[in-house]
Order: structure tokens, then sequence, then C-alpha cells
């Protein structure tokens, strides 16, 4: 993992940041977020702009919008965020503003020097935000993602600086800013499930996991084509898809070709998922577009290797012969050659779930240390 590009000098005092982003949030929150939010508490003042998903209990650190009707819920946010940031800029006067994406950093453009100083305008690059139009949602998003990617642009160039997740996202942040990331961390994930107890040795019957989404951007239908050739090369393999989305009917459509090899469960708790991933020989990923691949690190805490396509963020993770297998993406042909590849040589999955397990240790970022990396970002850009 890619370590912090910068550290920069402590602050006398916590600085005030609003992260705003489109993330559903309930309140109160599941144990794993609280344990994000409560560390980067201890570090900074927070304040959260996100869209309300339940609230039972009430937390001043976030300000949540309703949800709007779905048709309108992503344009309706987004329309309404000046308004809503502006009346927190007012308020709680930050000192940064961290948003997840260049689309929320574009809604504030107008209104973030509302306050004097102007907070520090700061923006997450978890991926290549151009596929967001293209591969997300609704085929019609397509119609406007080249405006979508200029505005995107204009804001990251009109930023006070970028966080990016992987190498992969800084060199995307490099190239549309001219600048480096002020810092390189991943995003915040819990693994406490995954590393409760020691990692199980491989399953003697074959077999696959895949987990996601199942939208375009995880391309589910280049897992189907390349299931087929896997599963006429070998008898004895099954497959595990966990996800859910508008592409379940590519899904559906493998159950009934393979009801007995293929397993289609729409979610998972983290301990199921870790269990499930210590029944399984390797975890599949067919993805078109990805910023890191928070499951790809599931996976080698739990030693199972990864065979994936070689897009985005995954090759800072995945590397070909030690820890997993990569290929091209968007082809099933390669990718169902991997797959079988490795589940019929026992030697190589064992050796792969090696380098898996060994390289899982430098990927785990606890709480503590999210938290330091966000402050030591804050403390570096309002030092520039």
């Amino acid at each position: 993992m890619p370590p912090l590009s910068s550290s920069g000098p402590p602050s006398p005092r916590r600085r005030r940041v609003l992260f705003v982003g489109s993330s559903d949030f309930e309140l109160p929150l599941a144990p794993a977020l609280a344990k994000k939010w409560d560390a980067v508490s201890q570090e900074l003042e927070v304040r959260v702009i996100g869209r309300e998903q339940a609230i039972r209990a009430a937390d001043a650190r976030f300000r949540l919008v309703p949800q709007g009707p779905r048709h309108l819920r992503g344009l309706g946010y987004y329309a309404a965020l000046p308004a809503i940031v502006g009346r927190e800029l007012r308020r709680f006067r930050p000192d940064a503003i961290i948003t997840k994406s260049p689309y929320e950093a574009f809604a504030l453009l107008p209104v973030r020097k509302l306050t004097r100083p102007s907070p520090k305008l700061l923006v997450d690059l978890h991926g290549d935000w151009r596929t967001a139009p293209r591969l997300y949602g609704s085929s019609l998003r397509r119609l406007y993602a080249g405006l979508a990617d200029r505005a995107a642009a204009f804001a990251l160039r009109r930023a006070d600086g970028t966080r990016a997740i992987s190498e992969y996202t800084a060199s995307l942040a490099a190239e549309t800013t001219g600048r480096d990331p002020v810092a390189v961390f991943p995003a915040y994930f819990d693994l406490e499930s995954f590393t409760r107890e020691p990692p199980k040795p491989l399953p003697d019957q074959p077999a696959v996991a895949w987990i996601g989404v199942l939208q375009r951007y995880k391309d589910p239908r280049v897992l189907a084509e390349a299931w087929r050739l896997v599963a006429a090369k070998t008898s004895a393999a099954r497959l595990v898809v966990v996800g859910r989305g508008p592409l379940q009917h590519i899904v559906d459509e493998l159950v009934r070709e393979f009801p007995t090899r293929v397993t289609s469960i729409p979610q998972l708790a983290p301990a199921e998922v870790a269990k499930l991933l210590d029944e399984s020989t390797l975890l599949a990923m067919s993805s078109a577009s990805e910023g890191l691949g928070r499951v790809i690190m599931e996976a080698f805490t739990r030693g199972r290797p990864v065979v994936s396509t070689a897009v985005g963020g995954i090759p800072d993770l995945v590397e070909s012969g030690r820890n997993g297998v990569l290929v091209e993406p968007g082809d099933a042909k390669a990718l169902a050659g991997a797959l079988v590849r490795v589940l019929e040589d026992r030697e190589l999955a064992e050796q792969l779930s090696r380098g898996a397990l060994a390289d899982a240790e430098a990927l785990r970022w606890t709480p503590d240390r999210y938290a330091k990396a966000l402050r030591r970002l804050v403390d570096t850009a309002l030092t520039a």
C-alpha cells in the first residue's frame, strides 16, 4: 500500500473539517462505521453531510438530507448541496471541506467562499470519476457523461488538493490537475470480522467467490461468460455470487443453467463473507473499473488469492504469480483460463494463498491509523 505522501506539522488544536458526500447513513451508526467516526473525531472536529437512510438516534456530528423521490434522488441531492453546505459553513466555520468525489466539489464551488477565511477544498478520489455516468445506474446517465467529465475536471483543478486511495487514483489526480495528491492512503473499512480467527486451509473442493454490486462497472456479464467456459472444463468447481443490483438477471440465468454449481446470495454480513471466503479457493473479480477493491483486502486477510481483471487500482494490490492472477478486462476466455489454472493446480493455489496472507498485514488500516492519516492530510493542506 502506498505510504502517505506528506506528513505535515502537527496543529495546535483539532481542525474543523466538513465532510460532504452522497453516502446513505443510518443513526445510530453501525458498530464498524462508529469506530471510524469516533476515531476521526478524536483527531478532528467533524461535521458530516450525507443522505438520510434512517434516524433512530441523534448524533450532532451528522447533517443528513432526507431522500427525495427515487427518480430525482441523485440530481436532487446535488442541486440541494450548495444551500445545505452554505448554512453549515456559516454555523460550523470549517478549516477544510473534504468531498467524497469531484461531483460534490463542483456543487460547492459557488459557496465555498461564503466565509472568511475560506476553507480549503480537498477532494477524495476513490476511483475514476469518469466511469460514474457510464458504468453506474441507468444507461441514460451516459447522455450527460461528457458534461459530467468536464464538471469534475473543472472542480479538481480549482480544489486546493486531492487525496488518492491508491497509486492508480494518484495518477488520475496528477494527470488532471498537474499536481500530486496531498496524501495517498486507502479508504477505511473494518477488518475485524476477517481477523477474528486464523485463516483456514484451502477447501478440498474447488470453489470461487464473486462479491460485488451487480452493476456494469463490476461486469458480471464477463463473469457469466467465463463461468460457462470453466464449467465445461471442470466437473466439481462451484461458484457463489454475492450481490444485488440491476444486472441480477445475468446471475439468475447462470443459476438456471447450473443449479447445482452456482449459488446467488443477495447480501452477507461481514462475518458471513469471511466464512464464504474460507469455503472458497479464490476470489474472482471481473470489473471493468475499480478504484482499489476492498474485497481484495478481505480475501487476502483470509489467505485467499484473487483472479481478476487488471483495471484501476487492482494491480496496486494483486501481483500475478504472488497473490493472484491478472487478466485483461473484458476477456472472458482469459478470465476462465486463469480460474481453471488456479482451481486445478493445488500447489499453485496454495502458493498464491501464502502470498496473499503475507501481503494482508501491510494492507490493514486500524481506525486510529486512518484518523491520524486524515489529520495529517488536513494539516498539510492548511500549511501548504
